[in-house]
């Protein structure tokens, strides 16, 4: 396992972050413990969940694993949650908004059984709530020692950069991690989200580095998902493995390179396929989730796997996202295109569109 600062702080946090999406509803108890203490082993260090997960289990097994084991283990730990979407069915359980974050952040500690949150994140946009009531309330949670760190999360680029900039006019506190999906097999982030966060120094926290088991390697074209499994959920619920969100050619293609690559490597496409990630441009940790022992343990070499150029780049160009559309299909890109030795039929090039 390797470290990184959690975005542009002084924070030290593993490459790779437990998920604990599933604890306490998919894994159970005894099982997920043991998954926590074999990746606090291996040198993980960061766990994230959500006040909504499993309603609320997964925050509360963590607040008991916490309490059963000794405290100099509990302290190496960075902790992660997220607020925002529905906890309940009245219309102000969900959202950003001062009055719902107060209950919310009050009722994840309690489940976490914790005095303050290392790392708390808005889990989606508000596009109710005016971003000042947002910032103003986590600026005041952080004041307050309720909160030592704010994240975003599932945000556009656009949506990133008003929050910075307007806790940065304000004096609020400026969020320092930005949660999204990204894998192989979705990259469509890298249009505006990761420039935004790269001149911001936000730190990138990966979710869904596996495209929902996609990109594991378990599964081939005409063969439906085991059930069980996220896929298999989406193959039962489409009908069959190449209606899932992800079974594109073009990520077919990808994850025939990631399996071709991971047996140049003796790794496996999973660990091929998390390594792309976390090496990425702005990327601080990616989040990976694990039902059983077993998926931990085969996955977590891929915090110190670094693939060469040549492997890298053939994923890169396999995967590479194509936009049509303008801003960022060709003829947008051509009108933002310059370098330093621009030669005289570029610049006839860009003045004809």
């Amino acid at each position: 396992m390797q470290y990184r600062r959690l975005g542009n702080t002084g924070v030290p946090v593993s490459n790779l972050t437990l998920g604990t999406m599933g604890f306490g509803t998919e894994t159970s108890e005894d099982e997920a413990f043991s998954i926590i203490d074999a990746f606090l082993e291996a040198g993980g260090n960061m766990l994230d969940t959500a006040d909504v997960y499993g309603g609320g289990a997964s925050e509360e097994l963590l607040g008991r694993w916490r309490a059963s084991r000794p405290q100099n283990l509990v302290n190496s730990v960075v902790l992660a949650t997220k607020a925002h979407i529905f906890t309940g069915k009245d219309a102000n359980d969900v959202g950003t908004f001062r009055r719902h974050l107060h209950r919310a952040l009050d009722a994840s500690l309690l489940r976490l059984g914790i005095e303050a949150i290392d790392l708390y994140q808005m889990h989606a946009w508000d596009p109710l709530t005016p971003i000042e009531e947002t910032l103003s309330f986590l600026d005041a949670a952080v004041r307050a020692g309720k909160v030592h760190y704010v994240g975003l999360s599932n945000f556009s680029g656009r949506q990133l950069q008003l929050a910075l900039s307007t806790a940065k006019a304000k004096g609020m506190q400026l969020p320092v991690t930005l949660q999204q999906q990204y894998s192989l097999a979705c990259r469509g982030i890298e249009s505006e989200v990761i420039p935004a966060a790269l001149a911001n120094n936000v730190g990138l926290l990966a979710w869904s580095p596996l495209a929902a088991g996609f990109l594991s390697g378990n599964y081939t074209r005409g063969v439906g998902a085991e059930q069980g499994t996220r896929l298999g959920f989406e193959s039962a619920m489409f009908g069959h493995i190449e209606n899932s969100l992800f079974a594109t050619e073009q990520n077919w293609a990808t994850l025939e390179a990631a399996t071709q690559i991971a047996d140049e490597a003796g790794a496996t496409p999973s660990q091929v396929a998390l390594s792309w990630v976390t090496n990425r441009p702005s990327v601080t940790s990616t989040i990976f989730g694990a039902r059983t022992l077993e998926q931990l343990e085969s996955n977590l070499p891929a915090g110190d796997l670094h693939l060469g150029e040549e492997a890298t780049a053939r994923l890169n160009a396999v995967s590479a996202p194509t936009p049509h559309d303008y801003p960022h299909g060709p003829s947008g890109v051509l009108q933002r295109h310059r370098y330093p030795d621009s030669s005289e039929s570029e610049r006839r090039e860009f003045t004809t569109q």
